[in-house]
């Protein structure tokens, strides 16, 4: 046999699998880091006794500097710190005649995104203050943003002025950001998965309100809608579009349908709003129906358990 000598130093103990930060940032680790972003906001939930939430989408790539005159500034990217170059930042009026055109058209954005911004804060400060005086020990239609700047900001910034809890799901970017400072600490998250900070836009929200945005706003919006259009949700979701004429001249829902692409009828599953007592209005009506319900077709309060899961009592037909 071998003449193996053992080395003069003993053996290190070896670390726990759930402390090994190599194996946990591995490929192989992947699935333990989908089942902690489940599971670690689901604790956080019950914990704070969040039973559903309406959820805000809308650009973050305008950043309110001063309300009071309508003062918006350009981000670098969606949700950024940094801002965009000063050549593409918006001009001091649209009449300023030192600027360029795309300044001058960038100006009139940003009075109309100042105006969706100071929407969204009046909604969600509505939404939040009616919500409190619900009856029940768990938080009804809790405010709930992606947590960056822009329109995220601006709902979370009106629930948290009504006194209310708020929600900021965070996206970890190959790029400087931050939360805005206006969610609840207890409900700050921070996701690395797309795919999991969508389902937590999803699995409690009993409302959508969809500002003007770009690609973000436009991918959470068709998700949900899809979801909805599908029946894949489990429960029935109010869907408000607010700023038809934003919304209007940048997707043509009518012509979907008239060429078939939609069902004439999906077009019921959502409404648009131009004003925030319309939207308030549809809102609260939507809710309403919410608090109708049994608890045991809606949440299951008592037990603790968020969203009831309904799971098909039938099989899937066999395809070949």
């Amino acid at each position: 046999m071998p003449n193996r000598t053992l080395p003069d130093t003993p053996l290190e103990q070896a670390p726990l699998a759930y402390e090994n930060d190599t194996f946990l940032e591995s490929p192989d680790g992947r699935i333990l880091r989908i089942l902690a972003e489940y599971q670690e906001p689901m604790a956080r939930f019950r914990r704070e006794r969040i039973q559903d939430t309406v959820v805000f989408f809308g650009s973050a790539r305008f950043a309110s500097l001063d309300n009071a005159e309508s003062k918006v500034e350009l981000l670098a990217n969606t949700g950024s710190a940094a801002k965009a170059p000063e050549h593409e930042q918006p001009a001091s009026s649209p009449e300023a005649s030192d600027a360029t055109d795309l300044q001058r058209r960038r100006a009139e954005t940003a009075v109309e995104m100042a105006r969706y911004y100071e929407d969204a804060r009046k909604l969600a400060y509505l939404l939040t203050d009616w919500a409190k005086a619900l009856p029940g020990r768990r938080s009804r239609f809790v405010v709930t943003s992606g947590g960056g700047p822009g329109i995220m900001e601006a709902a979370n910034r009106g629930a948290f002025e009504a006194g209310g809890q708020t929600i900021g799901l965070n996206i970890a970017l190959p790029f400087e950001q931050r939360p805005n400072p206006y969610i609840t600490p207890a409900l700050n998250f921070q996701f690395h998965y797309f795919f999991m900070r969508k389902f937590w836009f999803a699995y409690l929200a009993k409302a959508l309100v969809v500002f003007p945005g770009g690609f973000g706003t436009l991918d959470e919006m068709f998700e949900l809608l899809t979801l909805a259009q599908t029946h894949k949700l489990g429960k029935e979701i109010t869907v408000i579009i607010y700023g038809s004429a934003y919304w209007k001249g940048v997707i043509d829902l009518d012509l979907l349908a008239e060429k078939g692409a939609i069902a004439s009828k999906d077009r019921e599953i959502f409404r648009f709003a131009d004003t925030v007592e319309d939207a308030f209005e549809l809102l609260r009506a939507g809710l309403e129906r919410h608090l109708a319900r049994p608890a045991s077709l809606d949440t299951s309060a008592e037990s603790g358990d968020l969203e009831v899961e309904r799971v098909p009592q039938t099989a899937a037909p066999v395809t070949s």
